[in-house]
């Protein structure tokens, strides 16, 4: 497809015109937040159930992915469409619930059931609208008003500022929630075991094998060869007398004690303080640990300083998982 400089210059003007009006609009929004939103706050902590999240239209677009950002991040939350809940989802919407209800104009006549379902089980309604005195805030037990700022369309009709202050209102509800919460990294992957953003978040312990190739140091090498072949990791474990990890033995150590090596105790031939890590670190971090050393294998030690190994990791592992 072709297209002239002409159109080009065009098309990035108005690029940049629709990012610049939206940019003011988010601007606008931060200094118009105030004890509501520290009310919308308190209320969803407050509640025992879920936040029950819904609007119409490009509000429901929107109000889906609220949801979706508030579940993934530890306050439990579901989706229900306005006109779906007229006919019998309202019955997912109990008094152990808050609904936060989006509606730019605060008039829409789709959610009038959700409201009042929310009014005779007093069940907390958030309400959030670009309108100062519409029904949907006059009804809410708590409030917001979006700022008046004109749509980055140019007409006025197409939702499009008021769309992105909606998102980024529930982003800093949900962000304010997680960090009231102290949501770390490990909770997130709980929510997130899939796709990439799993992979960086999974543990050791989520990867490793639970069954390392251990022998005793004072093991004979012909069981210790045994040991590593069957298990298939290219390396074998060496316990003390207190179980502990004394050293490792991989093929670099087996070339440097060819000679005689069959006489030869596993104490002898052994690495000593060999490179570990704890169950609960990432993987990713076990990745970089292993590139770093130019190691394929990490023993995995028991939390607490016995140094006891509870499994082997193998770059393999990690690589399989998506951890690169």
């Amino acid at each position: 497809m072709t297209f002239s400089t002409t159109d080009a210059a065009t098309w990035l003007a108005t690029a940049r015109r629709v990012i610049g009006i939206e940019a003011e609009a988010l601007g606008l929004l931060a200094e118009s937040l105030g004890e509501s939103f520290a009310a919308a706050v308190a209320a969803i902590l407050q509640a025992r159930g879920r936040v029950i999240v819904s609007g119409m239209g490009k509000s429901g677009h929107v109000a889906r992915k609220i949801a979706a950002t508030l579940a993934s991040t530890g306050t439990p939350a579901q989706f229900v469409h306005p006109a779906e809940a007229s006919h019998g989802d309202l019955g997912m919407v109990t008094r152990e619930d808050v609904a936060l209800v989006l509606s730019n104009s605060g008039e829409t006549p789709e959610l009038s059931d959700i409201v009042a379902h929310t009014r005779r089980f007093s069940i907390p309604l958030i309400g959030v609208a670009g309108r100062a005195g519409s029904t949907l805030l006059r009804q809410a037990d708590v409030a917001i008003l979006l700022p008046q700022a004109p749509e980055a369309c140019g007409t006025g009709v197409v939702p499009t500022t008021s769309t992105t202050m909606t998102l980024a209102l529930g982003d800093a509800l949900a962000v304010a929630l997680m960090e009231h919460r102290a949501f770390t990294p490990e909770h997130f992957a709980t929510f997130h075991p899939g796709g990439k953003l799993g992979a960086r978040l999974a543990t050791v312990a989520s990867l490793m094998h639970d069954a390392p190739p251990l022998v005793a140091e004072n093991a004979p090498m012909a069981e210790a060869l045994l040991v590593m072949t069957n298990k298939g990791f290219g390396v074998v474990g060496v316990t003390n007398a207190t179980g502990a990890l004394a050293g490792i033995i991989t093929d670099g150590d087996l070339r440097r004690h060819m000679e005689g090596l069959l006489g030869r105790r596993a104490g002898e031939v052994m690495t000593r303080a060999p490179q570990t890590i704890g169950p609960g670190a990432l993987a990713e971090q076990a990745v970089a640990l292993m590139n770093d050393r130019k190691i394929t294998c990490l023993f995995v030690l028991a939390p607490g300083g016995n140094g006891r190994p509870l499994g082997v990791l193998h770059i393999h592992d990690c690589l399989r998982a998506g951890v690169a």
